[in-house]
C-alpha cells in the first residue's frame, strides 16, 4: 500500500512539475524586436510581415500548450481514479471489529495465494497445470508461479505454452551440488532442497507475497483445492500453533476414509507437505537455517515443528500421479497410487472451522477418542463387535504402534516418533466401515524422537 501510495504522489509531482517547466519556458522567451520611429516609416511592409510571423508563432505555440495540457489532464484523471481505488482498499470498516486476543481474520475474497508449482524434467506437469487453472476461481486471487528446475527443454516448452496464464521462473544453478562422498547417490535431494529454497526466496523475497500454496509438478488438485485453502488461510494467521494448512492425507487410501465426510478436517503433528500452505513469516524462521537435502524430513524434527500442527482433510486434495522421481516410486505402489482424490466440492468457506483452534479441538477431540470402546486388532480384523461403532486401538510403545499399523494398513513409519496424520500419537482412519483411532494411553506425555 505504501508503494502505491508513494506512486500517486510522485505522479502529481510530475504534473506539477511539467506544468511549471512549461510557463517557465513561455516566460523566458526572448521578445519580438523593437524597432524605431525612423526606421519603421521607412520599412512599414517588414514589420507587417514580422508581425504576421509573431502572430503564427503565438498560434502555435498557444496549441502546443492546449495539447499538452490536454494529455496533462489525462494524467491527472489517471492519478485520481488509481488513487480512489487504492484508498477504497486502504479504507477501514465502518464498524470497528470487536477487540481480540488474535488478529483479525483477513477478507477471504480479498487475500491473495500464489500457487508455487516445483517443476524440473517432467513434461507431465501440463495435467498439472490444466486441473490447477480448470479449477481456479480467480486469476487474481490465486496467481500461478511454476519454478522450473533442471533445465529441461520439452518441459520448459510446455509451460511457455500456457503463456500469461501462468508466470514461468527458471533456478539458474543447474550444476551439480558438492556432496560428501558418501551421499553422492543423493544428489537428486540435494537439489531439490537448493530449488525450494530459491523458489520460495523468490515468492516471499522478490515477489513480497504474504502467503503461498506449494504443489509439485506430480500433482493433481480437486474441485475444491482453492476453496479450501481459501478458507483455511485465517486459520493460520490466527492461530499461531498452526504453522501449515495441508491437502494430502498420508493415510488417505480410498477404503481408509470416509467420503461421505469429506468436509471432516484434523490438525496433525506430522508435516505432511504434497500440496501445503505456509506464511512468510514461517519463510522467515526457516529460510536461515534451510538444509542443502532431504527438506521435508528437516521439517518434521523437533527443532523446526516446535510444537507446532499443520491442517488435514479427511480426503485429499491433491493426489500423485509420479511414481518416477528421486525416490525411485519409494511408497508409491504400496500406498501413494491408491490416495483417494476428492470429488465432491465443499463449500469450505461458508463452514465454522474454528473447532480446529488448539483449545477448541482437544476439548472436543480428545475426549471422543477415549471415550471410544477399546477394542484389538484381532476382532477388527475379524469384523468383530460392529455394534459398537466407532472404536479405539491402543498401543503402548514403538514396536506395538509399527506392528498395529501395519496390520491395519496404515503407513508404519515414524518421524522424530511422530506418526503420520497423528495428533498427539492418535491416528484416525476408517477400517471397514466404522471410525478407528489408533492411539497411545490417555496420559501420553509427548513424542520420542527415537522412534524413528
Amino acid at each position: 500500500m505504501l508503494k502505491k501510495s508513494s506512486l500517486v504522489l510522485w505522479g502529481a509531482a510530475l504534473f506539477v512539475a511539467w506544468n511549471g517547466l512549461l510557463l517557465l519556458f513561455l516566460w523566458s522567451r526572448p521578445p519580438a524586436p523593437a524597432f524605431s520611429s525612423s526606421s519603421s516609416s521607412s520599412s512599414s511592409s517588414s514589420a507587417a510581415a514580422e508581425r504576421g510571423r509573431l502572430t503564427e508563432e503565438v498560434i502555435r505555440l498557444a496549441q502546443d500548450a492546449e495539447a499538452e495540457l490536454e494529455r496533462q489532464k489525462e494524467l491527472l484523471r489517471q492519478i485520481h481514479r488509481y488513487s480512489g481505488l487504492w484508498g477504497r482498499r486502504r479504507r477501514a470498516p465502518t464498524k470497528a471489529p470487536a477487540p481480540s486476543p488474535t488478529p483479525p481474520a483477513p477478507d477471504n475474497a480479498a487475500a491473495v495465494l500464489p500457487v508455487l508449482v516445483m517443476a524440473c524434467d517432467r513434461s507431465t506437469v501440463r495435467r498439472c497445470l490444466d486441473k490447477l487453472l480448470r479449477y481456479r476461481p480467480s486469476a487474481q486471487r490465486f496467481p500461478v508461479i511454476v519454478s522450473q528446475d533442471c533445465g529441461h527443454a520439452e518441459t520448459a516448452r510446455v509451460i511457455a505454452s500456457y503463456g500469461d496464464a501462468v508466470a514461468h521462473i527458471r533456478q539458474p544453478e543447474l550444476g551439480d551440488v558438492a556432496v560428501p562422498a558418501e551421499h553422492r547417490k543423493f544428489q537428486g535431494y540435494y537439489k531439490i532442497a537448493r530449488h525450494y529454497r530459491w523458489a520460495l526466496g523468490q515468492v516471499f523475497r522478490t515477489f513480497r507475497y504474504r502467503a503461498a500454496i506449494v504443489v509439485e509438478d506430480d500433482l493433481e488438485v480437486a474441485p475444491d483445492f482453492f476453496e479450501y485453502f481459501q478458507a483455511a488461510f485465517p486459520l493460520l494467521l490466527a492461530d499461531r500453533s498452526l504453522w501449515c494448512v495441508s491437502a494430502w492425507n498420508d493415510n488417505g487410501k480410498e477404503q481408509m476414509v470416509d467420503a461421505g465426510q469429506a468436509e471432516l478436517l484434523y490438525r496433525t503433528d506430522f508435516f505432511p507437505g504434497l500440496g501445503w500452505l505456509l506464511l512468510a513469516e514461517l519463510w522467515d524462521e526457516l529460510e536461515p537455517k534451510w538444509p542443502r537435502a532431504f527438506w521435508d524430513d528437516w521439517m518434521r524434527q523437533p527443532e523446526q515443528r516446535r510444537g507446532r500442527s499443520c491442517i488435514r482433510p479427511e480426503v485429499s486434495r491433491t493426489m500423485t500421479f509420479g511414481r518416477k522421481g528421486v525416490s525411485h516410486g519409494q511408497f508409491f505402489d504400496q500406498y501413494l497410487k491408491f490416495i483417494k482424490l476428492n470429488d465432491r466440492f465443499v463449500p469450505f468457506t461458508q463452514l465454522d472451522l474454528s473447532y480446529l483452534k488448539k483449545e477448541e479441538y482437544e476439548r472436543s477431540f480428545l475426549p471422543r477418542v477415549y471415550a471410544a470402546p477399546e477394542v484389538r486388532v484381532e476382532e477388527l480384523q475379524g469384523n468383530q463387535r460392529r455394534e459398537l461403532g466407532t472404536v479405539r486401538v491402543q498401543y503402548s510403545g514403538r514396536d506395538s504402534f509399527k506392528a498395529f499399523a501395519k496390520a491395519l494398513g496404515l503407513m508404519d513409519d515414524l518421524k522424530s516418533g511422530v506418526p503420520r496424520a497423528g495428533y498427539r500419537g492418535i491416528v484416525s482412519f476408517v477400517y471397514r466401515g466404522r471410525r478407528v483411532y489408533l492411539a497411545p494411553p490417555s496420559d501420553w506425555t509427548g513424542y520420542d524422537p527415537s522412534w524413528s
